[in-house]
């Protein structure tokens, strides 16, 4: 990827999506007043040109977002409703051509009728996805059970799967066949119109974290780098690196050569990671022992052996690093799919460091996806209710609005 991350320091803002829909909502609503003397084929012109700004500034804010701040949830909110609005987009897209083709079969509903859709066909549209990633989700959360354990959180992705398809099939029989009173009817539409809406804001927020954690996983950070971190886990019986730790530390032994022969630069190696109950010494140790033996000179080792979780792992390794150097330019080595819950902890411990991901099982992608879109419910309840209402309103307003 051509994007330098950490590369721009002003943090990227949307309101002039925000100014952008309020224009283009208070438009539509002025023009769906006076249909006879507006016609249709410019209220949707209307419609696509503003989706098309909105995504032009989504992908912008998404890049910018990149630049400052790989490692934030926004980065999943722009990622993920820049899917949304593009289904959206083309389904204003064929409309307008089929107006154009038959502008006697279209009316004002058939208009409205597409927005007020949008979610549900957001929805239909990516039930394939929907179901494979389900499925996949399930199948990882079995061999997930198996190595890691019958832990709460090593369920969640089978419970998500399970929410994801029963949505997906409630949706088809809910909408299949309605009946009943011209306000019965709009009722329904309203109420099915609100669940695809928060439908498709979760689904956005889970395929936003696939996009995100795979694009910060590939990441390569520039070679010029003053510190490296490796981030710890469990250690074997006999107090020797897991192979899933041995995979962070290659990773940070590779990067840790190819800087010195391209660049000259000698990084200094991290190895964090405090002594759990069971383990025979402490993570930082195996790791000093497992560097030294690939022929690591000792010091250029500096050793962090207080830590006891991946955030304290910052905390306290920016503390080292702090001591000896201001300013300094750092990354750190862990797992492909924990480094972006990793550089949040460490923007949470003030510390502008980039990561760089080892390559592990497959089992554990789609769970990490899960974890970050647990994040984003966690982290930003705010932010959340503040979409979700602004949801509730431009569905139950288009939808009123269609029925009259």
């Amino acid at each position: 990827m051509g994007i330098r991350f950490n590369s721009r320091d002003k943090k990227p803002k949307v309101w002039n999506i925000a100014i952008l829909s309020i224009i283009a909502v208070i438009l539509v609503a002025i023009l769906a007043r006076d249909p006879d003397h507006i016609p249709l084929l410019t209220l949707n012109i209307i419609i696509v040109i503003h989706l098309i700004l909105t995504l032009v500034f989504l992908i912008i804010a998404f890049f910018h977002q990149l630049q400052y701040n790989p490692y934030s949830y926004n980065s999943i909110y722009y990622a993920g409703f820049t899917l949304f609005l593009l289904t959206v987009l083309i389904t204003h897209i064929v409309a307008m051509i089929r107006m154009l083709r038959f502008p006697n079969v279209y009316d004002l509903s058939s208009v409205l009728s597409a927005l007020v859709s949008s979610a549900r066909n957001y929805m239909l549209l990516s039930a394939p996805f929907v179901l494979v990633f389900s499925v996949a989700l399930f199948i990882s959360n079995i061999s997930l059970l198996k190595h890691e354990g019958k832990r709460f959180h090593n369920f969640l992705g089978m419970i998500l799967a399970v929410l994801m398809v029963a949505g997906e099939v409630f949706l088809f029989f809910a909408d299949y066949y309605v009946s009943g009173s011209y306000l019965e009817i709009m009722i329904h539409s309203i109420l099915i119109n609100l669940f695809a809406s928060f439908y498709l804001y979760f689904e956005s927020m889970v395929i936003g974290s696939i996009i995100i954690n795979a694009i910060v996983a590939k990441y390569e950070p520039e070679k010029e780098m003053d510190y490296i971190l490796i981030l710890g886990c469990s250690l074997r019986r006999d107090g020797t690196p897991t192979p899933l730790l041995a995979g962070r530390i290659d990773r940070a032994l590779g990067f840790y050569r190819k800087q010195i022969e391209e660049t000259g630069k000698v990084p200094y190696l991290i190895p964090s990671g405090g002594q759990g109950n069971d383990e025979r010494h402490s993570e930082s140790e195996a790791m000093a022992e497992y560097l030294l033996a690939k022929g690591v000179p000792e010091e250029h080792i500096l050793k962090e052996d207080q830590s006891r979780n991946t955030y304290e792992n910052m905390q306290f390794s920016k503390e080292i690093i702090d001591a000896r150097q201001k300013d300094a330019k750092v990354a750190f080595s862990t797992t492909n799919y924990h480094v972006f819950r990793s550089g949040i902890y460490a923007r949470r411990a003030k510390m502008k460091a980039l990561g760089m991901g080892a390559s592990t099982k497959w089992y554990f992608w789609p769970n990490a996806a899960v974890r970050e879109f647990v994040g984003v419910l966690k982290y930003h309840k705010v932010k959340q209710a503040l979409i979700l209402i602004g949801m509730i309103v431009i569905y139950t307003g288009l939808t009123i609005l269609a029925y009259h």
